[in-house]
């Protein structure tokens, strides 16, 4: 457990360059604090001291602005990036090496009493302000761009931008973690819209194009039928 609780406090150097000493990060992170009051509570939930759980929960949430159900399930070296605004559902399971930016919820979409919150997989990576809804499993390596409202089943290596979800790309190599989550480019991130326009552009141009030599062809014709025409009358004069 001690080991676990150093690398939640280490992760924070790895993926936040404004991290500077122990000190800093320990008083000033609420995604660490989040994270360090969860794993006591999710302690507690097993153990059936639920009641008590959910206060550390509700008491995590007023401290930090971060919301963990203590029944959620947490991977290793898993960050927070700001945290304000973020939601974890009862039964969302998270994977190792997985970072959250502020605002993301992960969220049920069912009453009953059953497996209704996302899986998330190794090494994914939410941007700010995304949704993910329902048991939906977010695969490995995958980034779900900020803003994007996520309600079906992603696959390894991909990249979701949208509302909803729409999958921009895909079939990526494995990544080393640290460099994935050091490299997140989300400046970079598809944009569905401009690629759907630009290629409607090429479309029209196609046409267009078509257009221009079909009335070239059809000039074409008409002026050889003139002059058949012509040619005619000057035979009957």
């Amino acid at each position: 457990m001690w080991s676990i609780l150093k690398e939640d406090v280490r992760v924070a150097f790895e993926r936040d360059p404004a991290a500077r000493n122990l000190f800093e990060v320990l008083v000033s992170y609420p995604g660490v604090h989040a994270l360090l009051l969860h794993r006591f509570a999710y302690r507690l939930w097993h153990r059936g001291w639920r009641n008590l759980a959910r206060f550390v929960s509700h008491l995590s949430r007023f401290l930090t602005g971060i919301e963990i159900h203590p029944g959620a399930t947490v991977g290793r070296r898993f960050f927070i990036d700001h945290g304000m605004g973020v939601v974890i559902g009862e039964t969302s399971q998270i994977g190792d090496d997985v970072t959250l930016y502020q605002g993301v919820t992960l969220g049920g979409i069912s009453l009953r009493r059953e497996k209704r919150h996302p899986t998330v997989e190794d090494c994914v990576i939410i941007g700010a302000g995304a949704i993910v809804l329902g048991p939906v499993v977010v695969g490995r390596n995958s980034k779900i761009g900020s803003g994007s409202v996520v309600v079906k089943d992603v696959p390894e290596n991909s990249t979701v931008v949208g509302v909803p979800g729409k999958v921009v790309e895909g079939d990526g190599v494995h990544r080393d973690p640290v460099e994935h989550h050091i490299a997140l480019d989300h400046d970079r991130l598809p944009d569905p819209m401009a690629k759907s326009l630009g290629n409607l552009a090429e479309y029209i141009q196609r046409l267009e194009q078509r257009v221009n030599d079909l009335d070239a062809k059809q000039g074409g014709l008409e002026a050889r039928h003139r002059e058949e025409v012509e040619e005619t009358r000057r035979y009957r004069n």
